[in-house]
């Protein structure tokens, strides 16, 4: 390890769901102790930090991010102790723990909303946004993510309360000091307890424009996180909370700052005071036109142009092919045409992004090329953004437009169980599962992968260890090379004499490597490389430097 790094930047993230991860009492459902049970397999992966999904007491009605208490364990992943007991255990192998953040919002069932919402005159009212409606109706005309309107009414206060997720998720009133003060109090007390950060959900939206305006101009409900994202005040709230969690602690803060640009990134980044890291979700939307359900196909002119404008925008950066929120990588821009170009496009996605300046983020299941889930029926699903969509998508009678797009890019896709082994359920539990097995977790899990040592699983670990080993990859530079060639990405990391190159085939056809590019090989995903990558290969070398 490197003694002048802050750990968060020299080691592998790996995000674990724990409702999906392991299920360790026969309930269906993963916990804690499921975790627990599999931090060896993390641990010989070359895992040296987990990012956990939230664990805190919620209804689920979307999945845990909609919290009821912060300072309690949710019953069906498992108590206290277990938590306390996971830290420790972590710990004892080396591996940092960063959790779930979310307080852009609340459950409706916190103690804070069922207070808020009972009285005008509570004291707890302002704790959230309330508003008088307009001629009848929401007091703006702002979409939430999941639902038309970001707005919902309460028949007992006669006003309405904004969220912009579901409705069962009201946000919070950041501007209230008192709230604030709660929060950090409770961030405070998860540190104590000994995690080593927090991942922060969707916190570019805790502050909203002054007064909140429409968004439009009166034609309909309006997507605008130009009124809720990277406002102003944004900025006071992320430094405050820097000074009262994070100053003084070995911690790290990460933030899912959705709408970031290259040109807005470093006002959150760029001076250490407010987060560590962020993510970004240009690279996303790659596959994206007017929404996110309209897919379109994969553009390697637009992601090499994506790639290069992030790693000049900012000195570190994330490093996420997918996560809960996105479908499976090895679907989404791989091939899953036949086993041989599902092994290949993983491993070469995988070496395309892990090795860029930053941080890597592994998903879970994607070390083992997890594919997306064959959905045929609503039935299936368990995800709140899909089934809202299908709801809205039959009023407007574009279902199969709205199918299209969750076959494609719904969340339930990386939601399906950690594909373990051969046996029944994949190894995952010994019940019936909370959402459907991926029928092809006989030919794709852990086990399997492990003795086979040519698998997308040891080419992972293999990959996690030469970035843990090489310093070029680690410190060095980034130079983008080849930045018109139609098959190829690829790119130099350098550091103190040591040039490494990375050549990835995002093709299915084969292509040849050019002449001043070709070095000693560290790391490939085919057997011999000889002037020439495979269709979906990919090849690291160590070069001579000129300088």
């Amino acid at each position: 390890m490197n003694a002048n790094l802050p750990w968060w930047k020299e080691r592998t993230f790996y995000q674990i769901y724990p409702r999906s991860f392991q299920d360790s009492n026969g309930d269906g459902i993963g916990d804690l102790r499921g975790v627990l049970s599999r931090l060896d397999y993390l641990q010989w992966l070359g895992v040296g930090a987990v990012w956990l999904c939230p664990v805190y007491d919620s209804p689920n009605a979307d999945m845990g991010y909609d919290i009821r208490d912060y300072e309690k364990i949710m019953e069906e992943f498992g108590s206290m102790e277990d938590f306390e007991l996971l830290l420790s255990e972590l710990h004892r192998r080396d591996i940092k723990l960063v959790m779930d953040l979310v307080v852009n919002h609340t459950s409706e069932e916190h103690p804070w909303f069922v207070e808020s919402r009972s009285s005008r005159d509570s004291h707890y009212r302002d704790y959230y946004i309330w508003r008088d409606g307009r001629d009848g109706r929401e007091p703006n005309d702002w979409a939430s993510y999941f639902t038309p309107s970001a707005w919902t009414y309460a028949p007992a206060t006669e006003q309405w309360y904004l969220h912009l997720f579901s409705e069962q998720q009201p946000d919070l009133n950041w501007e209230n000091e008192e709230v604030r003060e709660h929060v950090y109090g409770m961030m405070n007390r998860w540190l104590d307890k000994g995690v080593d950060g927090f991942r922060m959900d969707v916190i570019s939206h805790l502050a909203k424009a002054p007064g909140l305006p429409d968004g439009g101009n009166g034609s309909g409900y309006i997507f605008c996180p130009e009124r809720f994202s990277f406002q102003p005040r944004l900025h006071d709230y992320l430094r405050e909370m820097r000074r009262r969690c994070f100053t003084g602690r070995d911690c790290m803060c990460v933030g899912e700052t959705a709408f970031v640009t290259t040109e807005t990134a470093n006002s959150v980044v760029g001076d250490g005071q407010e987060l560590d890291l962020l993510f970004q979700f240009e690279l996303m939307d790659l596959d994206g036109a007017e929404t996110k359900w309209d897919v379109r196909p994969f553009d390697l002119s637009r992601f090499r142009t994506v790639i290069d404008a992030w790693q000049k925008a900012i000195d570190w950066n994330t490093l996420f092919w997918g996560n809960h929120d996105q479908p499976r990588i090895v679907s989404r821009f791989g091939s899953t045409a036949t086993e041989e170009e599902r092994t290949a496009s993983a491993k070469m996605l995988a070496t395309a992004l892990y090795l860029l300046r930053g941080t890597p983020f592994i998903y879970q299941g994607e070390e083992i090329g997890m594919t997306n889930a064959p959905f045929t029926e609503e039935s299936q699903l368990r995800d709140v953004e899909s089934l809202n969509l299908l709801k809205e998508a039959r009023r407007t009678g574009r279902e199969a437009w709205a199918w299209r797009g969750i076959e494609a890019k719904g969340r339930d896709h990386s939601r399906t169980p950690m594909q373990w082994d051969g046996t029944a359920n994949a190894g995952f539990t010994s019940a019936e599962s909370w959402i459907m097995v991926n029928p092809n977790y006989r030919e794709i899990n852990v086990e399997r992968a492990k003795r086979d040592p040519d698998s997308i699983l040891h080419y992972y670990r293999a990959l996690i260890a030469l970035r843990g080993r090489t310093e070029a990859l680690l410190r060095g530079d980034f130079t983008l090379l080849l930045p018109d060639h139609p098959q190829l990405f690829a790119y130099r990391r350098s550091w103190e004499g040591q040039d490494v190159v990375v050549l990835c085939n995002f093709s299915s056809t084969p292509a040849e490597i050019p002449a001043a590019l070709r070095g000693r090989v560290l790391l490939s995903n085919q057997g011999t490389v000889d002037g020439a990558l495979e269709p979906y290969g990919a090849v690291v070398t160590a070069l001579v430097s000129k300088g």
